[in-house]
């Protein structure tokens, strides 16, 4: 298959079920509120080591937020949701309360479950804290801060989502490889519900389950190093590729997921020196999803 002269391999990416979570973090400005963003979505880009996988969803104007300032909204994913709790407690009080006049939250209208984190966390108003409405109908707590106060909703909600959609793009130079990955990227942020949480969106280092190590359960992904092209038998890096670079997406649902890839690839072909894009699976045995390639062709 092919993609304005771009091989396209006939396979797929292997997804699996996780649990999500979407926040809405406002600001005074758009800049603290990117800010915050950052901060609440650091180291979180596998729940191998960081215990969650997170990324900036959307930009949301003001016009569209509860408390009329400029705010961004995260998705947060793990693969329990009594784990996904635990780090949308901890993030929020470590990463949003801290941020300057920022106020969160919930933005997953249609939870399966509900966390307390809101409810925990008013205790650090130290009992001045108290109930406030923001609108017309959200309750949320208002907790006194050295700057001024903090507002933040009750509880958020959690449900079902797809995480572990990816694309490997392979160019001929890093930097094409790096621009097309770059502008793939920039395509998933137009997408609702699909996030990509590595940093910037991408992923240089591709790992490969198990090790020659027996105390590693992942290493790098020999097959897809363009460094040992020469020096393995059975090599998936074309002769005329020397960057690999991969893209792995979360999303509220398999269609977001599936959403956010096509508009990946559609944008990423676009950029001269891109040779082929494939996609890592795991023969079906990890992620119940088959997310084919040919379907983003459509």
């Amino acid at each position: 298959m092919e993609l304005n002269g771009v091989e396209i391999e006939d396979t797929f990416a292997e997804a699996f079920d996780m649990q999500v979570a979407r926040i809405l973090m406002t600001a005074e400005t758009a800049k603290w509120a990117q800010t915050c963003a950052y901060s609440a979505a650091g180291f979180a880009t596998s729940v191998i080591e960081c215990k969650v996988e997170a990324g900036i969803d959307r930009v949301i104007p003001k016009t569209e937020t509860p408390d009329k300032r400029p705010g961004i909204t995260l998705l947060f994913a793990a693969l329990k949701s009594k784990d996904l709790a635990k780090q949308l407690r901890k993030r929020t009080g470590q990463c949003i309360l801290t941020c300057p006049t920022t106020n969160v939250y919930n933005a997953l209208d249609d939870a399966e479950e509900w966390v307390d984190v809101g409810n925990q966390l008013r205790y650090f108003g130290d009992g001045f804290e108290d109930r406030k409405r923001v609108g017309d109908k959200l309750l949320a707590w208002r907790i006194p801060v050295i700057e001024g106060e903090f507002v933040i909703e009750e509880k958020f909600g959690i449900r079902k989502g797809v995480g572990g959609g990816n694309l490997i793009l392979m160019g001929k130079t890093p930097k094409a490889t790096l621009k097309a990955t770059e502008a793939a990227v920039e395509a998933i942020h137009g997408v609702d519900g699909c996030v990509a949480p590595f940093p910037g969106g991408i992923c240089r280092s591709g790992s490969q389950v198990g090790s020659k190590y027996d105390f590693l359960k992942a290493s790098t992904n020999v097959r897809l190093c363009p460094t040992l092209r020469e020096h393995i038998p059975n090599t998936l890096v074309p002769a005329e590729v020397n960057s690999v670079l991969e893209i792995v997406l979360n999303g509220l649902s398999k269609n977001a997921v599936l959403d956010g890839m096509r508009a990946a690839l559609q944008a990423a072909v676009q950029v001269p020196g891109l040779v082929k894009v494939t996609a890592v699976n795991f023969e079906g045995k990890l992620g119940k999803h088959k997310l084919h390639l040919k379907a983003l062709l459509d």
